[in-house]
């Protein structure tokens, strides 16, 4: 049986209808023996007969095997309308002999129902009702209103009951599917946090490492320079200051490899461009598509400049899936005589820049502060357009100096 029959409701309803079945069954041995019915002995021979089929079928649907973890005999399977065909041919041949064996026709539209998909168990039912009418008619030799209220009352009670119960089984299956989601989803914004809270602590570090203890090794190293080429070649100091300037130096350079050690994954296996290409493809998809290219001849920028830059155009490229319901977007890195600047264009929504609840707003730290934090951080500006319906454009511009640019070109 399916995976319904293992629930305490179903497991209750189940024993319930076992008990019906074996019980009407009895009844009908009792009072054909009772009755001194002119077949009484094959009318009991039949009833222990189809209480045994029908058990041998329970158990098996009861079952669970070793190897599949399903029971033999389950709904849907040719053994299961096998069976089925075989204890209600038992119920004809009873009802052929017994007139008492009618009532068996309740219990039966429930196995019909459960056993057989819909399009064939409810004509199963409306059969198994007309031979139960059939039936009453040709042994009672009268036709009353209860001979056909009856078996027409139980199949309606039957089919209403099952498919009901089928209609709210597969509504609990939707709920559950929806609650298995919602774990999962909040399981992996979880995990998106937490990567991207350990990204933002790696940048801030790196940030902080670069700006002030390297620089401060950076002016040591030169003011120790300095010293050094001021003093005789004999004075007893310039061994000490060359050592102090030797230290200086090699802490620099482990700085700058902590540094580089801290910058984002996607720059350390290669140039920005790379980096703002791959992130382009990933962010591509049936809805949207992400385009990129570079303007002018890339040169080498600081590892502040390229993370602003990278982390600038993720959190545009964020916003653009999560809020413009865009269908194209387009980043440009572009290299200047005495800047850079990194354009994301797309063709969404757009808003309002003056209305400062939506264009303000951090929705989880890709928000337009963080973005402008970052570029007054390394003296930059950030400049964002807007209307809409018409798209947004966002700029961000930092000072560098290139030594030549050259037409736009793809990356």
């Amino acid at each position: 049986m399916d995976s319904r029959s293992h629930t305490p409701v179903t497991a209750a309803l189940r024993l319930c209808l076992h008990a019906l079945l074996l019980g009407l069954l009895a009844l009908v041995a009792v009072r054909a023996v009772s009755e001194d019915a002119p077949r009484a002995g094959a009318v009991v021979a039949l009833t222990v007969v189809m209480a045994g089929v029908y058990g041998v079928g329970a158990v098996a649907g009861a079952r669970v095997t070793s190897l599949q973890q399903r029971a033999p005999l389950r709904p849907g399977t040719t053994a299961a309308a096998v069976w089925l065909t075989g204890l209600c041919t038992l119920w004809l041949a009873l009802l052929a002999l017994s007139p008492d064996a009618l009532w068996v026709a309740f219990p039966l539209y429930f196995l019909q129902l459960h056993l057989l998909p819909t399009r064939w168990g409810v004509p199963a039912v409306v059969v198994t009702a007309a031979a139960a009418i059939t039936s009453f008619v040709v042994h009672r030799q009268d036709i009353a209103p209860g001979a056909f209220i009856g078996p027409l009352l139980g199949a309606a009670v039957a089919v209403a009951t099952v498919l009901g119960y089928d209609a709210l089984f597969r509504e609990s299956e939707r709920r559950r599917e929806l609650i298995v989601e919602l774990v999962a989803t909040r399981a992996e914004l979880a995990e998106a946090e937490r990567t991207a809270g350990t990204l933002a602590e790696r940048e801030r570090l790196a940030r902080e490492i670069h700006d002030t203890l390297a620089q401060g090794l950076s002016s040591i190293q030169l003011l120790l320079r300095a010293a050094e080429h001021t003093l005789p070649e004999d004075a007893p100091a310039a061994a000490h200051v060359r050592a102090a300037r030797e230290a200086a130096q090699a802490n620099l350079a482990e700085a700058r490899s902590f540094v580089r050690a801290l910058t984002p994954p996607d720059l350390e296996h290669g140039s920005l461009a790379a980096a703002l290409e791959r992130l382009c493809a990933r962010t591509t998809g049936p809805d949207l598509t992400v385009r990129f290219a570079v303007s002018g001849t890339p040169v080498e920028l600081p590892t502040p400049y390229e993370v602003a830059l990278l982390r600038t155009a993720q959190s545009a490229l964020a916003n653009t899936v999560r809020h413009a319901r865009a269908g194209r977007a387009e980043i440009t890195l572009s290299f200047m005589d005495t800047s850079v600047a990194l354009d994301v264009v797309d063709d969404g929504r757009g808003f309002d820049p003056s209305d400062a609840p939506v264009a303000e707003r951090g929705d989880g730290g890709f928000g337009l502060p963080a973005m402008r934090s970052r570029a007054a951080t390394l003296g930059g500006t950030l400049s964002v357009e807007s209307a809409p319906g018409q798209g947004t454009a966002l700029a961000l511009t930092l000072p560098v100096t290139v030594p030549g640019h050259e037409g736009v070109r793809a990356a």
